[in-house]
């Protein structure tokens, strides 16, 4: 079961629930991979709708290879994600809010989370 006071997020891929977490090392490399010049930048494309699926993609594979899955963003393309691009990008969304929130303050957030979708 996923702990959101830990900040993490569950998500099914190909039939297999797999539980998603942002640490200090997955975001370092976030930032890098996507070239966002700092994360609040990436936070600011996913709450104007402004992300790409390129977006999507690297967040959910940093946010497994923090839950210690080794799934790159490639072997994800190619999954099959429980509510398709809608469901992989609320996700992503999600992850990127708890990282950040504390879950008593997400809760509000997360109402909003995705809405541009």
């Amino acid at each position: 079961m996923a702990n959101p006071w830990r900040g993490e997020v569950a998500l099914e891929i190909d039939g297999e629930r797999r539980v998603l977490k942002l640490t200090l090392g997955a975001l370092a490399g976030l930032e890098q991979e996507l070239g966002a010049g700092s994360l609040v930048e990436l936070v600011q494309r996913f709450e104007s709708g402004a992300f790409s699926a390129r977006d999507v993609l690297g967040l959910l594979a940093a946010g497994l290879r923090g839950g210690g899955h080794e799934m790159d963003a490639a072997d994800l393309g190619r999954a099959e994600v429980a509510g398709g691009p809608l469901g992989a990008a609320r996700a992503a969304a999600e992850l990127l809010t708890r990282a950040f929130v504390l879950p008593e303050q997400a809760a509000g957030d997360a109402a909003h989370a995705g809405e541009g979708l």
